[in-house]
């Protein structure tokens, strides 16, 4: 054969040429042991070693012979995990709920927007001018809002309140001696205003309860402090009790003793203008004196302490 016959068994390279026929077995190098020993069976021999431990599998007779062919190490087997479970980012809030979840959350928020429905009609109904409707449910309207939810228009009024109001209390108490005593005035106003400053939720009673009831008896009474129908006598009475109540429960005397009749007064100071408005407006509190109230029975035994 010619040297540059091609042996047709032999293998062909990627360009499709043929190439040199590998040998059956490997021939052994002419200076064994020496510094070009690459090519040597004791070389062969731990590369195919750290093959077999890089894989944990004994190659085959197809791959010793792949691996002889090309130069390159077999691949790596395939990972068996499992990808994670990417969420899908179009489901989120209730839609990312199941449907039993969802049913719940709609009635939820259902119900919740009835209910405000509902209120916003009951306040509106209470404020606006007489109608039909206001006629024939006024009960139901006046059971909805007061006196929790009642509205006071004052503040957007054309002449807003311009005066601080504070009302003061002062009583005859009988002591267990049998003397009576006079207590000094006791501002009932100004325990509201220190409850209320610094609370960042105070309650309608430290807000309103008083004012209200003041508001109630001057409403109901004469320039002469008369007391003006029905309406006249439950005013004093309402703030009688919110007066002795209170009493009873700060004022030192009260508590040794018992309270025979309190006597009621309003101080009235006019809100002072800005420097450059030029208003002038007195500055001196006005006083109203109402007469003395007898207390009770059961207001004087402490029912309402």
């Amino acid at each position: 054969m010619d040297a540059y016959d091609e042996d047709p068994r032999a293998a062909r390279g990627p360009d499709g040429s043929a190439g040199a026929r590998p040998p059956e077995k490997p021939e052994a190098p002419e200076n064994p042991g020496g510094p070009e020993s690459s090519g040597t069976p004791e070389s062969s021999a731990t590369s195919e070693g750290s093959d077999h431990e890089s894989t944990g599998q004994e190659p085959t007779g197809q791959e010793s012979a792949g691996q002889e062919l090309t130069g390159q190490e077999p691949p790596e087997p395939p990972s068996h995990q499992l990808p994670a479970t990417v969420p899908d980012p179009a489901r989120r809030g209730l839609a990312a709920l199941s449907p039993r979840y969802q049913a719940v959350a709609a009635l939820a928020v259902a119900v919740i927007g009835v209910g405000v429905g509902v209120h916003l009609l009951m306040v509106f109904l209470s404020l606006a001018p007489q109608n039909t409707v206001s006629k024939q449910h006024g009960k139901a309207v006046e059971a909805w809002v007061f006196p929790e939810f009642e509205q006071n228009w004052k503040l957007f009024a054309p002449n807003p309140l311009q005066q601080n109001i504070a009302v003061q209390v002062r009583a005859d108490v009988r002591m267990k001696d049998g003397s009576v005593r006079t207590t000094g005035w006791t501002d009932l106003s100004a325990q509201d205003g220190a409850a209320i400053k610094g609370n960042p939720a105070p309650s309608h009673t430290q807000q309103n309860e008083l004012r209200r009831a003041w508001d109630f008896v001057t409403a109901t009474h004469t320039a002469d402090n008369r007391p003006v129908g029905m309406r006249g006598a439950l005013s004093e009475e309402y703030l009688r009790r919110i007066a002795v109540m209170r009493l009873y429960r700060t004022d030192p005397t009260s508590r040794t003793g018992v309270i025979q009749r309190v006597q009621v007064r309003s101080r009235t100071i006019n809100v002072q203008p800005p420097s450059w408005s030029g208003e002038q407006v007195p500055d001196k509190p006005v006083y109203r004196m109402l007469p003395w109230w007898t207390v009770s029975a059961v207001e004087a035994a402490g029912g309402v302490r």
